[in-house]
């Protein structure tokens, strides 16, 4: 019993060393921002998820009928980089770059 609330005090007190000094980048700055950032990125890959993984399983084999048909390995190469290379899921930093500069949501200093 004693083992285990020295566990639980360890934990709680190295909780709490991590919490204080994680870096200011981890912490949000507006939890209603933090919030909606992150229903939108669920709800985005709600769809994009699926989608891409269609994408790249009829580009494998669209790639792979281009050889069969056509010998042609550059062409082959080409779909398969076409419709495999990422993103494979939505994040907070490929959001920001799709929704671009919004200087109205810039601080005013």
């Amino acid at each position: 019993m004693l083992k285990r609330k020295t566990r639980h005090a360890i934990a709680m007190a190295l909780a709490l060393l991590l919490t204080g000094l994680s870096p200011s980048f981890l912490r949000a700055e507006d939890a209603i921002e933090t919030a909606g950032i992150a229903a939108g990125v669920t709800a985005g890959n709600m769809w994009f998820i699926p989608a891409k993984a269609a994408s790249v399983s009829i580009g494998a084999l669209t790639g792979a009928l281009s050889f069969l048909l056509t010998g042609n390995a550059d062409l082959t190469k080409q779909i398969w980089q076409d419709t495999t290379q990422g993103p494979y899921v939505i994040t907070a930093d490929v959001a920001k770059q799709a929704v671009g500069e919004r200087p109205e949501l810039r601080e005013k200093k």
